[in-house]
């Protein structure tokens, strides 16, 4: 960036009568709602204003052009400061703000992407800087862009321990493009933020984390202007000290008034007193930004070659993940890896190997990964898959759920699914993560049952809009589908079939191995039974299991390694509901599992093939008692 050039007296009052005028937008559209939150706007009041309207190059008709500055709203609730901008600005009509957080009305109570201006859904305090690192790590290692990426969080977020995950990141990968702005009002929701107003010690922490950290009055546009005008070879941090409320008389620095609208006669009386502090009604036009992002196409990505497997080969699925992962890297150069110190577990190391300017290491900070894959995916630049063991997604659930909120389209695999994994024992063993994916809206899971299905998987991920899911397993199981065989979401394969089949047994991963070697077992017997491979898990191919289950008597095991709770087993009752004379047996991991080597642990449990038997028989001895 240019060295900085004080603006001009007529242009700093410019910036100082436009953060007026968004201070009375505000207050004037959370009156009307009779909700939200006026107090947090006016503190950001000129930090926006001086953003937008001075430092930010952008169309504003254009919101998402790809070289547009970035800006992320992390302190979500003062979304109608943001809305303010872009009514100040011209894209948004002022009427329009007076709808704020209607049922019609595009302006919810916190930013959400149906609005042309927001990228990512924030509101769920801590995570927008983690976005804002994907972003910025796109803009200059893949991009290479001059595009600049801004993040304004609040003070009280700041006690999220996923804000220094992601200020880490950019300080360890020197993110030169990206300024967070810490609105430091001293006021939380229920009581002062624990600093207050202790700049100095925010100062020292992210001078800790590798960032250039500069200290303003957060009202002063000036200082505002000359501190965003200061470039490094670092991450910048500008800390603000402002005043909750700031402007509103009576309010202004006091507790007791987050998330209030002002009464109306009160809103009125201040809106006055604002506006009287405004000399001019000129509006300030932003800067155009210099076009150079380059034009991508993730649209359509096709493998570049068939898989190359041998049926009865054994392969672990995390193995045959990073095969193909590396693969479809050949295939469009938008495809990312992100990985949290796991990639020799997850086999992310072999797209690591092939394509090393693309793997993002993102070390043991799973929210911010999941987090930073969210923005490098943001305006379609990239096609993000994250990896770790699928157990450790568990405490990123909450960057998973914004995410569908934000309608982002990352893919996330989760490796060491089960009591499979054997020795290492409970705390890396992933139980619920079926559970916690199929409860994320418009996600898909796939869980595939060995190498062939997990390259389609891999493939079919990259072009699905949403979140998605891949469960893939450590133990080596062997190929079973030929390297021709067509995959597709939603549809189930039947693996196994005869005339006479007694029961349909329905698994997946080690389980489905289980299965048919339950079926090799009872054919001895004389006894057959049907095994189904759902493929996806969400959405279940509910037409394939009933049409197989009416034709075995309307009989159905299920078997999965995973808690009872919300997987396998769960789906395919929840599919089957209110259906004539279908039963469901269910076999699953029925409480908290321990060390153990993995077929030890799969017999402990009931999941494997002996407990299939087993199960088999009871349901044809039941229902020949029943006659």
């Amino acid at each position: 960036m240019e060295d900085y050039h004080k603006p001009d007296q007529q242009t700093l009052q410019a910036l100082k009568d436009a953060a007026n005028r968004l201070r009375i937008n505000s207050i004037k559209a959370t009156t009307a709602a009779g909700s939200g939150h006026p107090t947090s706007c006016c503190s950001a009041a000129e930090i926006m204003s001086v953003l937008f309207f001075h430092t930010m190059r952008y169309k504003v008709q254009d919101p998402r052009n790809a070289s547009n500055d970035r800006f992320v709203l992390s302190k979500g609730h003062a979304a109608p400061i943001l809305y303010s901008v872009w009514a100040e600005a011209g894209f948004l009509q002022e009427a329009e703000l007076l709808n704020l957080r209607k049922i019609d009305s595009v302006l919810e109570g916190h930013p959400v992407p149906k609005q042309a201006f927001t990228d990512v859904a924030t509101g769920s305090l801590g995570q927008g800087l983690g976005a804002a690192c994907g972003m910025a790590y796109t803009g200059k290692f893949f991009d290479r862009a001059s595009y600049r990426v801004y993040c304004l969080l609040g003070d009280g977020e700041l006690s999220e321990g996923s804000v220094w995950e992601a200020m880490a990141f950019a300080g360890l990968y020197k993110l030169d493009n990206l300024v967070a702005i810490f609105d430091v009002n001293r006021l939380g929701q229920s009581d002062p933020a624990p600093l207050q107003h202790h700049v100095e010690i925010y100062q020292k922490r992210c001078e800790a984390f590798g960032w250039h950290a500069i200290i303003v009055d957060g009202h002063s546009v000036e200082e505002l202007c000359k501190a965003f005008g200061q470039a490094k070879h670092q991450p910048t941090a500008i800390i603000a000290k402002t005043y909750k409320g700031k402007g509103i008389s009576g309010v202004e620095d006091k507790e007791s008034w987050h998330g209030k609208p002002l009464p109306k006669n009160m809103a009125e009386q201040v809106i006055m007193e604002i506006d009287d502090k405004i000399q001019n009604k000129k509006k300030l036009s932003p800067a155009l930004p210099e076009e150079d992002a380059p034009i991508v196409n993730i649209r359509n990505i096709k493998m570049p070659s068939p898989p190359t497997y041998k049926v009865g080969e054994k392969w672990a699925t995390r193995k045959a993940y990073g095969v193909a992962l590396a693969k479809l890297g050949h295939a469009n150069d938008r495809v990312i890896a992100l990985d949290g110190d796991t990639k020799n577990s997850t086999f992310t190391e072999l797209f690591k190997k092939e394509h090393p300017s693309r793997y993002i290491e993102c070390y043991i900070a799973e929210q911010n990964m999941v987090s930073v894959a969210v923005g490098c995916a943001t305006r379609d630049r990239t096609v993000a898959f994250a990896s770790t063991f699928a157990t450790f997604f568990t405490r990123a659930f909450d960057q998973i759920r914004m995410a569908a909120i934000s309608e982002s389209n990352i893919n996330l695999c989760g490796s060491h699914c089960g009591v499979s994994i054997g020795e290492d024992g409970p705390s890396q063993m992933g139980l619920e993560d079926l559970s916690m994916f199929r409860a994320v809206p418009n996600a898909t899971v796939f869980y595939p049952s060995d190498a062939v299905a997990t390259e389609k998987a891999v493939e079919i991920a990259a072009n699905t809009k949403g979140i998605c899911f891949i469960r893939t397993s450590r133990p080596e199981n062997p190929v079973i589908y030929n390297n021709n065989e067509d995959f597709h979401i939603g549809q189930a394969k039947v693996v196994l079939k005869s005339k006479d089949d007694q029961v349909t047994v329905i698994g997946a991963g080690v389980t489905l191995h289980e299965a048919l070697a339950a079926a090799e077992q009872l054919r001895k017997e004389k006894i057959f039974i049907r095994v189904i491979d759902p493929f996806t898990i969400k959405p279940l191919d509910k037409k394939t299991i009933l049409e197989n289950a009416r034709a075995t008597k309307g009989r159905i095991i299920t078997v999965e390694d995973h808690y009872h709770e919300g997987g396998i087993g769960e789906a395919v009752c929840a599919a089957v509901v209110g259906e004539p004379g279908i039963t469901v047996h269910r076999l699953a991991v029925s409480h908290v599992p321990r060390s153990g080597k993995p077929a030890e642990l799969l017999r402990m449990f009931g999941i494997d093939k002996d407990a299939i038997v087993q199960a088999v028989k009871m349901a044809g001895s039941k229902s020949r008692n029943a006659e």
